[in-house]
């Protein structure tokens, strides 16, 4: 390992040790409350700040379909150790799934995103921290820890936020430095011998000029897993998942802030378990192969993952009369690798004794590992008067280099490549207030992508450069029906840039390319609160279409991993989000997402399984092992998702209280390919999680027990098109004790 990681491995150790010495929290403790909910009056709901439009406003003034995840839910989402695929489900529409394990997740909002484990992948959603964007997939999987809010923006985002946006954004917000001081730390146990630390101190080095914050978490989780193969028990399933980030805020004077952050993380864990032939036959149900405490791996070394992630990023601002200069200057890399036992089982039918669990036409061990680096920079001036103009422009460039290597270990040697991608960008946002009730906005975006892919070593030279420049745009009217609810329409275009998928060459193929997806997208929605503040009702009504929507079509008899652009994608759907104060002590939210997708392309097919039990026979193209996919939806697209949150709590005495905070998040009938197949697809999923503690002397230390996946539910996330009908599932119950501390 570099001297630079261990360096930042001796700032974490000391990091944490100062947090433990401080208290144990595994989250902020439930009756405190976050700055943005100042405003709110007792029995009251709290206003929600959102930077969709890249400055603080209230939800219910921004034309944006949007859920807000505050750091009560965050708290309880991660209470169990979770990475960020834990966020699947947790507001409508949005879903999250990995192959990878603890890396590499693949998003969607509104049923758009991709299905490539690649690490070259591209995809339709994008995850911004701390307004620099996080690319690679690799990058997007860094922990969610110590932040303000998360906010998943849904629909077509590029005006602002650049291309790659078409689904929308997750927007991850760190809790920034002041020079107030603060602590907070703490420590929850679960079962599965898992562990989450995690501590945060901040405060004044000079008064009014330097301040710092420094955060750091760790999770960690025992093995858990046997191998039926080797018969060894407890053998696999455990991770320690370590990250850090320090801060240093410097305000000379009224108008200048300059803040400097470092964040860092080390995995060593496990990736994704796949099990084999646990689907069917003929149907989606668990079969009798399915044992959660169990696989049968005679390969894969364990399925290991090994990660390293860096970055560093400079924000300065400077507030002229009238407007704020803004520079985001930042450089990430991430390097590591991991390796899967991606059959599932062990041997091969052509082998003495055949093999198991069920068929395996022959063993697929892999490994991928990646070398990134990463640098962007923003440079943008909006308005800050009060009259009715607002406006603001700017300029963007991104560069990234990574080598992808991939080992098949049951084949001839390693294959490295190289992907290089550029792009730069200029835009602008101009809003007036028409009338009092009345604002228009409008954006665009002028985008220039390019990318270049070569076989670095292991293979024949393959070569291949895409490039596409285009406009992003978007218009929408914001109107005021009362004092309490308004209107608003909205019209957006987006793109996702041209991709390059190289993973194939280590296999004896060529790289296959994709030609850049448009969207246009058309939305009306409504947001109102009523009741005096007690209730919040917010929705959204949407419809768009994609021309030459990019898919991936993965596996089939060949497990192959080729980029296709379709003819056409439509959706439809709606969206609603509410909040009820109940009472002072009662809240309740509630969110519900349909959405409708389709692909439309008549004579687009694609590779299919071997052993699947394709639903519709006629679709299968004669003497082929092809598939047609026209009208199917898109895939990992569930027709309905939703989540549900209650707290409740009961004064003690003057300081103190009592309280249950559950959620649950619940995720409809999903087809997991571009194909339809009986066992490639899951019925309605549901996760739910408890909390149960007491809060003393406002809010600054709690006790708490948890429980996450409270029913202890057997989910299939995701599968493996290949050979057998493998897949892999969700983590068991989760349950455990966190105490935890907040001055």
């Amino acid at each position: 390992m570099s001297h630079r990681y261990s360096a930042f491995r001796a700032v974490w150790a000391g990091s944490t040790a100062l947090a433990a010495a401080a208290a144990f929290s595994i989250a902020a403790p439930a009756a405190a409350q976050d700055s943005e909910t100042a405003d709110a009056t007792e029995g009251q709901l709290a206003t929600i700040i959102v930077t969709a439009n890249r400055r603080e406003e209230n939800l219910q003034d921004v034309p944006v379909s949007a859920d807000i995840l505050d750091q009560e839910r965050i708290g309880a989402i991660f209470s169990g150790a979770g990475d960020i695929t834990a966020l699947a489900g947790t507001a409508p529409g949005l879903n999250v799934e990995s192959s990878n394990g603890r890396v590499a997740p693949r998003f969607y909002i509104r049923g758009l995103g991709n299905t490539d484990f690649d690490l070259a992948a591209s995809q339709p959603v994008s995850v911004l921290l701390d307004d620099v964007v996080m690319e690679n997939v690799t990058l997007k999987s860094f922990p969610i820890f110590d932040v303000e809010r998360v906010e998943v923006l849904r629909g077509p985002q590029g005006t602002l936020f650049g291309r790659n946006t078409p689904a929308g954004i997750v927007k991850i917000d760190s809790i920034k430095p002041s020079h107030d001081t603060s602590v907070a730390a703490g420590l929850s146990f679960g079962s599965l011998d898992t562990i989450s630390l995690n501590g945060a101190v901040g405060g004044s080095i000079a008064k009014d000029v330097l301040a710092f914050r420094v955060a750091a978490q760790m999770q960690k989780r025992g093995d858990w897993i046997s191998n039926g193969f080797t018969n060894q028990e407890n053998a696999l399933g455990g991770y320690a998942d370590f990250a850090v980030r320090g801060q240093l805020l410097f305000t000379p004077n009224d108008r200048t802030s300059i803040n400097a952050a470092v964040n860092f993380r080390d995995l060593q864990g496990s990736s994704t378990f796949f099990r084999a032939n646990i689907l069917g036959p003929g149907n989606n149900k668990l079969n009798a192969n399915y044992d959660r405490d169990t696989v049968f791996y005679d390969a894969g070394g364990g399925n290991q993952a090994d990660y390293q992630q860096f970055g560093a990023t400079l924000t300065a601002a400077y507030e002229f009369d009238g407007a704020t200069l803004t520079s985001i200057t930042s450089h990430w890399t991430s390097e590591g690798s991991s390796r899967g036992d991606v059959d599932g089982g062990f041997g091969a039918v052509f082998l003495p004794g055949g093999g198991g669990p069920g068929l395996i036409p022959f063993p697929s061990d892999t490994q991928d590992s990646i070398d990134l680096k990463q640098t962007t920079q923003e440079v943008r001036l909006a308005s800050t008067g009060e009259g009715p103009l607002s406006w603001q422009v700017g300029g963007f460039y991104f560069e990234s280099d990574f080598d992808v290597t991939t080992v098949g270990f049951t084949f001839p040697p390693p294959v490295t490549v190289n992907h290089t991608n550029e792009a730069w960008a200029l835009f602008g946002q101009v809003g007036y207030q028409l009338t009092e009730k009345l604002r228009v906005t409008g954006g665009l975006r002028y985008t220039d992508d390019q990318k270049d892919f070569f076989v670095r070593s292991g293979a024949a030279p393959q070569p291949r450069s895409v490039g596409d420049d285009q406009f992003d745009w978007d218009v929408s009217i914001f109107g005021d029906v009362s004092d309490d609810a308004s209107v608003y329409a909205k019209i957006a275009n987006s793109f996702r840039g041209p991709t390059i998928q190289g993973r194939d060459v280590a296999f004896f193929n060529p790289p296959s390319v994709a030609q850049s997806e448009n969207i246009t997208s058309y939305e009306v929605g409504f947001k109102s609160e009523l009741a005096d503040r007690t209730v919040r009702l917010n929705g959204a009504a949407y419809y768009y279409t994609v021309e030459d929507p990019q898919f991936t079509a993965v596996g089939g008899a060949g497990n192959l991993v080729q980029l296709i652009n379709a003819n056409k994608g439509e959706a439809w759907g709606l969206e609603f989000d509410g909040a009820f104060q109940v009472s002072p002590q009662f809240l309740v939210t509630l969110g519900v997402a349909y959405n409708n997708t389709a692909i439309k392309d008549s004579t687009l097919a694609v590779g299919i399984c071997a052993q699947c039990t394709v639903t519709d026979p006629t679709r299968v193209i004669s003497g082929s092992t092809r598939a047609l996919i026209n009208n199917n939806p898109f895939p990992n697209a569930p027709e309905w998702s939703g989540d549900f949150t209650a707290r409740y709590s009961i004064p003690v005495g003057n300081s103190g209280e009592f309280f249950i905070f559950t959620d649950w998040v619940y995720l409809g009938d999903t087809n997991f390919l571009l194909y339809e197949s009986r066992e490639f697809n899951a019925k309605s999923r549901i996760e739910g999680g408890l909390k149960v503690g007491y809060s003393g002397d406002e809010g600054q230390w709690e006790v708490a027990a948890f429980a996450r996946n409270i029913t202890d539910e057997d989910n299939v996330l995701g599968v493996v098109d290949f050979n057998n009908n493998t897949a892999f599932v969700n983590d068991p119950r989760i349950i455990g004790v966190m105490f935890g501390v907040k001055y």
